[in-house]
């Protein structure tokens, strides 16, 4: 398990645990004031976008055209901290991670 840092969409901060190898959209949909994630992870649409505290964004992955198209075409869009939370999977580096659950569209 490895420990995140969440802000909820009421503001809250809460810390959970997630599971190794899988997507950090997994620990956040079920949570209360967490997100919708519609498509279920298949990248195909924003409802699951987080805000990545700066220290953290280096440490994961680069996104993908199709993830970045998605991100740019949002209303809440945060260059330099947008990600899709089911593009993101846990792994003992990411120990610790903040982010934040972006606003509804």
């Amino acid at each position: 398990m490895t420990k995140i840092k969440v802000t909820d969409r009421a503001g809250n901060k809460l810390e959970l645990e997630a599971v190794e190898g899988r997507s950090l959209m997994e620990s956040l949909r079920d949570i209360d004031n967490g997100m919708e994630a519609l498509c279920g992870g298949l990248c195909s649409c924003s409802t699951c976008q987080v805000f990545v505290e700066p220290g953290w964004v280096d440490k994961l992955q680069p996104a993908k055209d199709d993830e970045q198209e998605l991100l740019e075409g949002s209303e809440v869009y945060r260059p330099g901290q947008s990600r899709l939370a089911c593009q993101i999977r846990m792994s003992p580096e990411l120990e610790g991670i903040e982010v934040e659950i972006a606003p509804a569209e």
